[in-house]
Order: structure tokens, then sequence, then C-alpha cells
């Protein structure tokens, strides 16, 4: 890893680090409201025993450290390592400073985008704050459940038991903010460009090429397939555009090959290649 990625990567994890202890401290914690995973296990637990929050976020979490280090690799382990304690340092700093809110449903909302940008950002730069997903992956392997499907009923755990030690009302808080650091966490990961990956299946690939190169300003890539029925070959276009183009490029498929096959997905990141897009006039 170069020097500037290192820094680049080392940044946004502090960053986000940061942001879950703002969060936390300064919006959940003071109204009684948790977090799934970890976070929420310790919220509980300072809550019940009076130990100190970001102690109890270091030690819960030590043990996903190396067993992350095994089952994803070292500089996942080191970011969360780093994640974890300026996490823990963090909520240990903020612990006196007054909740800018006593509105709970203002901190379970501004709390849960926070946390989840937070959260977001240490993910998108290779590390982890929770070992929950970690220990899914685990249980993955001897249970009939998805990884998702594990987390989703650990969490749920997590946040009812929240109703016996704060109160029902306080649980219902919990899975606002949970579902809103849920979806922060997907956009901050994924990012708000919609970008959309087009696979074109046509009998006249080069003209469709070209009009998508002039009229759209975007790279075309042909790759070679075969009619799995017909036993024809095909040439399959490839090629990534943005939201504001899918309609202008539907109607370009449309208009030079009504009987083209056309697929649309999403894709969350585009790096590299030659995906700038070129001035059309």
């Amino acid at each position: 890893m170069s020097k500037a990625k290192f820094f680049k990567r080392s940044t946004f994890t502090l960053l986000g680090a940061i942001l879950v202890a703002v969060a936390l401290e300064i919006f959940l914690v003071p109204n009684h409201v948790i977090d799934g995973g970890i976070v929420g296990i310790s919220i509980i637990l300072s809550h019940l025993t009076g130990l100190n929050l970001g102690v109890l976020l270091f030690v819960l979490n030590l043990p996903f450290f190396f067993l992350g280090y095994k089952q994803i690799g070292k500089t996942f382990a080191l970011s969360t390592l780093f994640g974890v304690v300026v996490m823990s340092v963090g909520t240990n700093l903020l612990h006196e400073v007054p909740g800018l809110t006593k509105d709970t449903l203002l901190a379970s909302v501004f709390g849960g985008i926070i946390l989840g940008i937070g959260v977001g950002l240490v993910i998108r730069n290779g590390g982890s704050l929770d070992g929950t997903e970690i220990l899914a992956i685990l249980f993955n392997k001897k249970l009939p459940l998805s990884v998702g499907q594990t987390v989703m009923f650990m969490n749920l755990f997590i946040l009812g038991s929240a109703g016996f030690v704060f109160g029902w009302d306080r649980a219902m808080y919990s899975l606002i903010a949970y579902f809103i650091a849920f979806k922060m966490i997907d956009i901050t990961i994924e990012g708000f460009d919609e970008t959309k990956s087009v696979w074109i299946i046509s009998d006249r690939p080069e003209e469709l090429g070209r009009i998508i190169l002039n009229r759209l300003g975007r790279g075309v890539t042909y790759l070679s397939g075969e009619g799995a029925y017909t036993g024809e070959a095909k040439k399959v276009l490839f090629c990534v555009v943005t939201r504001l183009e899918e309609a202008k490029l539907k109607t370009i498929v449309e208009e030079v090959d009504p009987q083209a096959f056309l697929a649309i997905g999403h894709i969350y990141d585009v790096q590299g290649g030659r995906f700038k897009k070129k001035d059309i006039h």
C-alpha cells in the first residue's frame, strides 16, 4: 500500500470512529437509545454495571480483532483495532459532555445518521467497529443461515433486550436509530452516485456501440458470447452509465434494435479504465 493510500485510509477511519463516538455520547447514550451489535451490548452492560462504556467497547471487540485477522486478513484486523481504539478513547473523552438534545426522537434520528456515516466510513476504508458480522461469518459455516440473516437475528435480540433495561419505548426508538444507521451505512459505502452497469445483446452491436459512444459519450466494451439454445456467436456490449443517462440509453437501444436484450443493474463503485465522460457537443 502506498503512503498516500495508507494516509487516506487512516484519516477516514479516524474520522469515522470519532463520528461514532459523537453519535453515542452526544445523542444516543444520554437518551438511553442503543445500537445493534457489540455497541448495543456495551451500552446495556455499561448501564447495568456502571463500567466505563469506552472500556467495554474495547474489551468486547478485542476477540473479534483476532477473529478478523484469521477470517479476513491483517489489514482488516489492524484497521479494526485502530478504529476501535479511537472509538473507545473518543467515548471516554466525550462522556462528560452534555447531550445536544433531550428529545428522544431527534436523538434517535441524528444519532443514527451520524453513527451510520461513521461506521460506513470505517467499513469503506477496510475496517470495522463491530464484531457481529465477523461472528456471523463463523456461524455461517455451521448454521443454515446467511450472514445477513444471522446479523439480523442477533441485532433483533440485542435491541429487544433494551426493552427490559430501558423500557419498551426506548427499544422502539433504538429500532428507529438502528434502521437509520443501517441505511446511512449503505449510502456512505455505496456513495450517492447511482451508477449503472448495462449489458446489451443485439444483432447490431457495432452500430449500437458507435451511437452510444457518440450520443452518450460513454465507452463501450465488446465481449464474446454464445447463445446456449442456438449455439450462435454473439457480441455482448458492456458499458457504465449514470442514472441521468439511463433513459437516453434505453431510447437509443429501442431505436437501433427493438429486439435487443437489455439488462441494467446497480453498481457501487467504478475505478480506473475510461469511465470519464467525453463531451458529445
